[in-house]
């Protein structure tokens, strides 16, 4: 029987239109497998390669993205680099992909072994998902975790502040944290500036004169077995620290290794009672207000008796002394006296003028404030005078006495090089000719006074000696002495001041058992001028010559009062 063609079409388009059905259906699966794989893919990339620690793995290094530190450099006045910072990679894990903590904390003790495994499995059982295992890791640590292919350790990316004159310039830079932030010294005061990771900080400091002075106060401190020391060089013309050192002193590379201490900075935080480095500014000050002249003098055959109080001379002549000799002998009587000519007011004033009565305004966040007297009364004037009863900085010091000796002009202490050419921005404070009688005062202690041992030939130094008793909780302490030398140089046209302070230092045979700042300071003085003289730019000179010895005449009444201007000797 032959079929209906009718039957026979339908059939044939039924046939179509299933096998058209199943073609989309099995374009539509691909389609979809297709995307499954693609997004399989994608986790897999993301994983392995995006997000290192999304998935357990093995510890592997950090990207390989450039990675460029952003902390700026500290250098000196020179170039040389003080401080940088370095890339690093820094240890992590995420216990929860440590597969057997026990065994990963047995390896990383094996090749860390600063780390306690007890500490490590602690971490590693801790259910967190990130703990810090090592911050800045050296290249071989980083490299011997990477072998043990241990899973759920990773490596991220750091930097690592690095200083490579390690103690040299502990104090004056500080340092900065783990995480990059300043926590002392420049590093602080100018954290967000090196954070900015713009053009290098450039210091005042010379990394040559650093390292001399240095030598010479640990070798005094050494020497002399003191609890400490601090040294300071300034430009007189500009205030420009040159060099700064404290002792103890620690490694800013690894600040938590020294104790407390260590990490204090004498030079600008510690305020000390200066002991006759202070008749500087009483001299200047009676000569420059006019109440006292280089022809004049005082009595000081006698103690001074104040109520409960008695000053007194270390060494007395027990006589009637001009001005130059009062300075030369370093008498506390004739100070004293000269500090009531000038009175309470003026001496307030000039102290005020010099810097003496205010933090130092030096670019560190570690500085002391001065101690004074409160009320100011006529006997504070009178032990003011001769330097008890004030406690001032060494910077402060030194600020002062520069100001003093360039020719009253009073330059801000600072640690920053003035960028480009600019002249430093000065105030009067004293008057030429009183900066000129004070230089060659200065050069009176040197040749025939208490500072004899800072004599470096060829350099024309001049400069004060300084003995003070440091106080304690029930008054000043018995045998504990600060003794110093502020030293000036060439000192017929000043350059440069240095100063050093020894912290109670102990007399030896060679002193005679003596620790004063004469015996003790002085020679360090000397030893360093004698050495950083020409680096500095100081040629030594002819100190017998006509034109040097015209430059310091001085006339010391020698006669009895009243009679001034007789029997006058020539220095």
């Amino acid at each position: 029987m032959t079929p209906k063609p009718i039957a026979t079409a339908h059939l044939d388009g039924t046939a179509k239109l299933s096998l058209e059905v199943g073609r989309n259906r099995l374009l539509l699966g691909g389609a979809l497998f297709a995307v499954a794989f693609a997004a399989i893919a994608f986790r897999l990339a993301d994983v392995s390669v995006i997000k290192t620690a999304g998935e357990p793995g093995v510890a592997a290094a950090a990207p390989a993205r450039a990675f460029t530190a952003g902390r700026a450099d500290i250098v000196d006045r020179n170039g040389v680099i003080l401080a940088t910072s370095l890339n690093t990679a820094s240890l992590y894990a995420n216990p929860r992909h440590v597969l057997d903590a026990r065994e990963a904390a047995r390896k990383l003790s094996r090749v860390l072994p600063e780390l306690r495994a007890a500490v490590l499995l602690s971490k590693l059982t801790s259910g967190r998902s990130f703990v810090w295992i090592k911050r800045h890791l050296t290249p071989r640590q980083h490299n011997s975790v990477l072998r043990q292919g241990i899973p759920g350790l990773y490596f991220q990316r750091e930097e690592r502040r690095i200083y490579p004159q390690g103690r040299l310039f502990s104090h004056l830079l500080g340092f900065a944290g783990t995480d990059g932030i300043g926590l002392a010294g420049v590093e602080k005061k100018f954290n967000d500036s090196l954070r900015a990771g713009a053009k290098p900080l450039v210091l005042s400091v010379d990394t040559r004169i650093q390292h001399i002075l240095a030598q010479e106060l640990a070798a005094a401190v050494g020497e002399f077995r003191a609890a400490g020391g601090t040294g300071l060089v300034m430009d007189t013309d500009t205030g420009e620290i040159i060099a700064m050192a404290s002792l103890p002193d620690f490694d800013p590379n690894v600040p938590h290794r020294s104790p407390a201490k260590a990490l204090f900075n004498r030079a600008t935080l510690g305020v000390y009672e200066m002991g006759s480095t202070f008749k500087i500014f009483t001299f200047a000050m009676a000569l420059d207000s006019g109440a006292v002249r280089m022809s004049g003098g005082f009595d000081a055959s006698k103690p001074i008796r104040v109520a409960r109080f008695r000053i007194t001379d270390y060494h007395g002549k027990n006589r009637w002394l001009s001005v130059p000799e009062i300075f030369m002998y370093s008498s506390n009587i004739g100070a004293a006296k000269m500090s009531l000519a000038l009175g309470t007011r003026g001496q307030r004033d000039y102290l005020g003028r010099l810097g003496l009565l205010t933090p130092a305004s030096v670019e560190v966040p570690e500085v002391g404030a001065p101690l004074l007297p409160s009320p100011w009364r006529e006997i504070n004037t009178m032990t003011i005078g001769y330097g008890h009863g004030i406690a001032v900085s060494p910077v402060q010091l030194i600020e002062a006495v520069a100001t003093v000796v360039n020719g009253g002009i009073r330059y801000r202490a600072t640690v920053l090089k003035p960028l480009g050419d600019q002249p430093a921005k000065g105030r009067r404070v004293l008057k030429r000719r009183t900066s000129r009688e004070i230089r060659k005062l200065l050069r009176l202690v040197v040749t025939g006074g208490t500072g004899r041992q800072a004599h470096a030939p060829g350099y024309l130094v001049g400069g004060k000696t300084g003995t003070a008793d440091k106080s304690g909780a029930r008054g000043y302490r018995n045998k504990a002495l600060l003794s110093s030398f502020v030293g000036v140089f060439p000192i017929t046209a000043p350059r440069y001041v240095v100063l050093v302070m020894i912290d109670e230092p102990r007399g030896n045979k060679r002193t005679f058992g003596y620790a004063t700042g004469g015996w003790v300071a002085a020679p360090a003085v000397s030893r360093f001028i004698t050495r950083a003289g020409l680096l500095l730019g100081v040629a030594p000179v002819d100190e017998e010559s006509a034109q040097v010895r015209r430059a310091l005449r001085i006339r010391i009444p020698t006669a009895a009062r009243g009679r001034r201007g007789q029997n006058i000797a020539s220095f």
